[in-house]
């Protein structure tokens, strides 16, 4: 218990020291002693030992005193801390009452606090005598102003001057110990003028001013410039970072007929300006502030009868031109302009940037500021225009002076002719370069096919109509032959089949195909027909024609009959078109000339304006899958390009299409050929024992010619290309006819004849070719030389062999 009492009384005695209640200290101690003389007592009784006992209360008084004492020192030393920290406080909102800049410095010379106004006039919290002064004895007369402060007690400084500001300091010795310094600045009586103008031209009021079309320079006595802002370099010297101080602002400056003045650097036709001059300081220190901006009402300016005369002119000229005040709104956009942009009559843009996509706005609005602020120079921007934003047009921007507001002069270049042409040339050479792709896979397609319809007729010599494998050897055949008809279509579009022109009539031919069409088009599609008057008559192949009518029938009949019910009318209508049509048409692609039309225009669905451009490629076909090969219309754009017309779609889409044909009236310079005019001599034969050469650089015609010629009865000497065909005719001597392909690796098949005709100048020629005998001819000048087109059969093979020995 004793020891209980004796472990609790400490810890009684720290907490009644630690009491905030405690301070009155008496009546705290009294009790300590009680509570130690208490304690003793009842020691001495427990345990009888006086010596112990009186130890024990010596040791708990001394304790209770020690204790004591620490909380009055501790309780002292808090006490300072905060008066010093509430007396720094109240310091620093009694500065800031203040309008002066204030600030106190410690012994060492240190910052204690400063009031906002000196971090503002000073641009921060430096040392009184730290500061930048504009003259470097200013921060030692600092220096020793503070030692007489410090000695004297106060001491004032004048004539400080720092960032343009005349001033004056005060400083007060102050503090218990009398070792802080209480600085005060405040203006002074004078104040630099020159060197407060320039700060102000040069800095961010002269760029305000600058961006609002106002130049400002300031010029001593003798009209030598001290500063300007960059508008005013740029316009008086051509060149933003060009010096200014020293600079004659008389010399700068021109004046016209009327005593305007301009800059001189801008030339005789520069817009004249306003210049105000603002007095900042008389006497031998004369300064002035020129205040300069264009003089758009003045005599130089255009009035509103100059502009209205300036409008009207500007309307009648073929560039797309605009007018912008120095704010970058529009004050004027002439026809040109606004077909350019794709604007209505009704609209009403106020900004360059509404007539553009959002990421082009920025830009656009910044340059015409510029342009505006600086002198007359132009610039051009690649922009897009919100009616069109895929096509990127060219946007002119250039300073205008003179032109009443106007201050920015725009041009935007009407593209749509010239991305039209663009369009037409890229389709045209796409068209070019595909159907060369076709000639060539149909050329080589050919090769095969003919070896397929050769062997097959091979074959079928050998088995009779009632052998099992003939109806299969025929089958072969025959879906051979309509793979022949599709490479005969990719001829048609790449332009390289064989026609056989003649001098007809276009009623005619539609005459010959009406019943067929009937046929196909159904009951529910009525067929129209009308024929125009005077129709000049054309040269093209009538069949080539009736299959370019039966594919565009058929294209439309399917576009009708997925319409609604399925009803429709197809209307086939021919007319002639004179030069002066021609020329009202002013079509960059139709020549002029004497043409006649046939329009074939349907009531279907229409074909939509993103697809027309491509109606015509190869394999493109918008039907499902298995009901179209994509070859019809390209047939018909090759058969009619390859007879020397032009063939157009035009279409709104839901109102149905219309496909005009162009062909060129045929004019006769002698005698009319027709196919009907020169007879092919025949006859029922065609066996025959000439000696034939043979030459094919594919092994597989090549090996079918042979075994079909061989057959019957001619004597065949084959050679896979020209070289081996030359030595073969110098080896053999007697040859009666040579056929030869045209298109073959090291010498080609014309080559072949013309070095053979040097030692056989009467060997007939006979070529073979999957390419157009037209387009042969004309690169072959040779005579008497007969053509027969791949693929072929072995009856077509052999006739053509008749007949060229016939011609000998």
């Amino acid at each position: 218990m004793g020891m209980a009492m004796a472990s609790t009384h400490p810890e009684f005695l720290s907490r009644l020291s630690r009491d905030p209640g405690s301070g009155t200290g008496g009546w705290a101690l009294g009790l300590v002693v009680l509570a130690a003389f208490l304690s003793a007592g009842l020691l001495l009784r427990l345990i009888g030992d006086r010596i112990f006992a009186g130890a024990f209360l010596a040791g708990m008084i001394a304790t209770g005193a020690i204790i004591h004492l620490r909380s009055k020192s501790g309780r002292a030393e808090s006490t300072a801390v905060t008066a010093q920290e509430s007396d720094i406080a109240l310091l620093r909102a009694a500065l800031d009452s203040s309008g002066s800049a204030a600030a106190v410095t410690d012994a060492d010379g240190r910052l204690r606090c400063a009031n906002s106004s000196y971090s503002e006039w000073f641009g921060g919290h430096q040392v009184p005598t730290e500061l930048p002064f504009e003259d470097d004895k200013d921060s030692a007369r600092m220096r020793k102003a503070a030692g007489e402060a410090r000695r004297d007690g106060r001491a004032t400084v004048q004539g400080l001057q720092l960032r343009g500001m005349a001033l004056r300091a005060a400083i007060v010795r102050a503090g218990a110990g009398g070792d802080q310094l209480v600085w005060t600045f405040g203006r002074g009586h004078h104040v630099d003028l020159a060197h407060e103008a320039k700060r102000l031209i040069e800095g961010r009021a002269g760029a305000r001013a600058g961006e609002a079309g106002i130049m400002a320079a300031l010029a001593d006595g003798e009209g030598k410039l001290i500063s300007a802002n960059r508008v005013f370099t740029i316009r008086a010297l051509g060149d933003p970072d060009a010096p200014v101080p020293g600079a004659s602002l008389v010399g700068l400056l021109a004046a016209n007929e009327q005593g305007q003045f301009h800059f001189a650097q801008e030339g005789k036709g520069a817009g004249p300006l306003r210049i105000i001059q603002v007095p900042i300081s008389e006497g031998e220190d004369m300064l002035t502030l020129f205040l300069m901006f264009d003089d758009a009402g003045g005599a130089g300016g255009l009035g509103q009868e100059g502009s209205a005369s300036l409008h009207s002119l500007l309307d009648f000229l073929p560039i797309g031109l605009a007018l912008a005040n120095s704010d970058g709104r529009f004050v004027y956009l002439n026809k040109s302009f606004r077909k350019a942009a794709n604007l209505s009559k009704e609209a009403r843009p106020i900004y360059p940037g509404d007539l553009l996509v959002d990421e082009d706005k920025g830009v656009v609005a910044d340059s015409v500021r510029r342009f505006a602020r600086g002198r007359a120079m132009s610039g051009d921007i690649a922009v897009r225009l919100k009616s069109n934003p895929e096509e990127p047009v060219a946007l002119t921007i250039a300073g205008a002076r003179g032109l009443g507001e106007a201050a920015v002069i725009l041009s935007l270049k009407d593209t749509s002719e010239e991305d039209r042409l663009k369009r037409q040339v890229a389709q045209a050479t796409k068209m070019q370069a595909v159907g060369q792709l076709a000639g060539g896979v149909a050329h080589d397609f050919n090769n095969i096919l003919t070896a397929i319809i050769g062997y097959c007729d091979l074959m079928l010599m050998r088995h009779s109509p009632g052998d099992s494998d003939y109806d299969d050897i025929q089958q072969i055949r025959s879906n051979s032959n309509r793979a022949a008809g599709l490479t005969r279509q990719l001829l048609a579009f790449s332009r390289q089949q064989t026609l056989r022109p003649q001098v007809l009539q276009l009623p005619d031919v539609i005459s010959e195909v009406s019943n067929l069409l009937k046929r196909l088009l159904g009951e529910t599609v009525k067929l129209q027909v009308k024929h125009g008057r005077n129709l000049g008559a054309v040269r093209a192949d009538p069949g080539q024609l009736e299959q370019v009518i039966v594919n565009l029938a058929v294209n439309a009949r399917d576009a009708m009959q997925s319409k609604g019910d399925g009803t429709g009318t197809l209307t086939l209508q021919t007319y002639s078109v004179s030069t002066d049509d021609v020329r009202k048409m002013a079509s960059e692609i139709l020549p002029i000339a004497d043409y006649t039309a046939l329009r074939v225009s349907d009531t279907g669905t229409g074909i939509p304006a993103n697809l027309i451009g491509k109606i015509f490629e190869p394999f493109f076909t918008t039907k499902e899958v298995g009901k179209g090969t994509g070859l019809g219309l390209s047939t018909v754009y090759g058969i009619v390009k390859q007879s020397g017309g032009f063939i157009f779609a035009e279409s709104e889409p839901g109102e149905g299409a219309s496909f005009v044909i162009y062909l060129p009236v045929f004019r006769a310079l002698g005698k009319i050929e027709t196919a009907k005019g020169k007879a092919k001599p025949t006859t029922g034969e065609l066996w025959g024992t000439a000696t034939i050469l043979l030459v094919e650089d594919e092994a597989m015609v090549r090996a079918v010619a042979e075994r079909a010629l061989t057959r019957h009865g001619y004597t065949v000497l084959t050679a896979e290309n020209g070289e081996a065909a030359l030595e073969i005719l110098e080896r053999e001597g007697h040859v009666d006819l040579l056929i030869s392909d045209v298109v073959m690796p090291t010498m080609d098949g014309p080559t072949t004849v013309k070095l053979a005709r040097k030692t056989h100048p009467d060997l007939p020629i006979l070529f073979i070719s999957g390419y157009a005998e037209e387009q042969l001819r004309k690169s072959i000048d040779l005579e008497r030389v007969a053509f027969l087109a791949k693929p072929f059969s072995i009856q077509k093979l052999a006739e053509a062999t008749r007949d060229a020995l016939l011609q000998k």
